[in-house]
């Protein structure tokens, strides 16, 4: 194979894990335009609305703990197939849900389902891929999957206005059946038979339940989904942001979405330009750091002025989101090396943390902080600084490892 077919090789495999991990914020991002009209349909609170994030949230957050353990015992690519079709039944039955009961208990089976690309699909990267390889073919997904959550409600509010919510739905049920169509024809298996640990659920369980012990793997993990978090009360808010604060309409949601994503990409290709150059302290540390920088300023800006211009507000996000996107594969990459035999049970038990904790802030605090700009940046500051303070806990009493590392368990 020349260099320019491994090139094409990896942006065509790169394309499909972006696309799958693109899965899980499409169901929550594009259907963000339509919250004012579902409550209004349904009569409920803006509470109550809001729970259609919790009730996808929480099962996406146990799943993650099945579905990277079940791909080391039986392959990578049957699991994503399986969970990629039932990702696309239950979009239809939140299309034709009569009413709200129908529409939370079809939204929980999304969540079932839809986090399985993203999650095995990392492990897809580490089976194939070692050190600052797998770590540039991180980033180069990453930054294709960062145009989902900005692409994601324009689309939907361009669908809402012609289809209405119901129409949003049915959009996700078909990118569902052509990413599960695409994944069973294009994707290879890359967890070969004579690799896989047998089918044992105490197995799973006690494989799942040694990483949660692993007090590095744990402290990091919390750390990365609160970095993220910072970031996410704006995002879990993105309605009130928009709508409330901001006085934009139902299709300007690209407002709050583009400087995010123009964040997280523009950060992930400097990670993929730093792997193997900088030590994982070294990037992590910078990330933190840019987040909690982010985060500072948001709250000075709004406990200085009534209504700082929405350009600045643009800009300080964008520094979040940097920040928190500039950490996270150097942090990844460190978690995953630390179980080289469990890859995918460690996988799993991080997007559980890191999901577990986005559920609380879009089910929990973003609802009460959304009440105004400055309650918002007060709880991404606080996010940020305990972040910061749980990966220095993780740094004590170990030596600096270069990313790709693999320590004894």
């Amino acid at each position: 194979m020349t260099g320019g077919d491994g090139a094409g090789r990896h942006w065509k495999l790169a394309a499909l894990l972006a696309a799958l991990s693109m899965v899980s914020p499409f169901s929550i991002d594009t259907f963000f335009p339509s919250f004012h009209a579902i409550a209004a349909d349904f009569s409920l609170s803006k509470w109550a609305v809001q729970q259609t994030l919790t009730v996808y949230m929480l099962p996406l957050s146990i799943m993650s703990l099945i579905q990277g353990p079940l791909s080391d015992a039986v392959g990578r690519r049957p699991v994503i197939v399986a969970g990629l079709s039932v990702y696309t039944v239950a979009s239809i039955g939140c299309a034709l849900a009569p009413n709200f009961g129908t529409l939370l208990a079809f939204r929980a089976l999304q969540g079932v389902s839809a986090g399985v690309g993203m999650i095995v699909g990392r492990a897809v990267i580490r089976d194939l891929f070692e050190g600052p390889q797998a770590q540039k073919l991180l980033s180069l997904v990453t930054m294709l999957f960062a145009f989902a959550p900005a692409v994601a409600p324009i689309i939907g509010g361009w669908i809402h206005v012609a289809f209405t919510w119901h129409g949003v739905f049915g959009f996700m049920a078909l990118f569902g059946a052509a990413l599960t169509i695409a994944t069973y024809v294009t994707l290879p298996e890359t967890h070969p038979k004579e690799k896989r640990p047998r089918l044992q659920v105490a197995g799973l369980a006690r494989t799942a339940w040694s990483v949660v012990q692993h007090r590095e793997f744990l402290l990091l993990a919390v750390a990365m989904g609160a970095n993220f978090a910072a970031l996410m009360s704006f995002i879990g808010s993105a309605p009130a942001v928009v709508e409330d604060h901001w006085h934009l309409g139902e299709t300007q949601f690209a407002y709050l979405f583009i400087p995010v994503i123009g964040g997280l990409i523009s950060s992930a290709y400097l990670s993929g330009r730093m792997a193997g150059r900088i030590t994982y302290a070294q990037q992590s540390h910078l990330g933190f750091i840019l987040s909690m920088a982010g985060s500072g300023l948001m709250t000075l800006a709004h406990a200085v002025f009534t209504a700082p211009p929405i350009l600045i507000q643009q800009v300080i996000l964008a520094v979040i989101a940097f920040g928190a996107q500039l950490a996270s594969p150097a942090l990844l990459m460190r978690m995953l090396d630390l179980f080289p035999l469990a890859r995918g049970s460690a996988a799993s038990v991080q997007s559980c943390v890191s999901i577990a904790i986005s559920a609380l802030v879009f089910g929990l605090i973003s609802p009460v902080l959304s009440g105004s700009m400055l309650t918002l940046a007060e709880g991404s500051f606080l996010s940020a600084l305990i972040a910061f303070g749980l990966w220095h806990l993780a740094q004590r009493n170990r030596h600096d490892l270069p990313l790709g590392h693999n320590p004894p368990l």
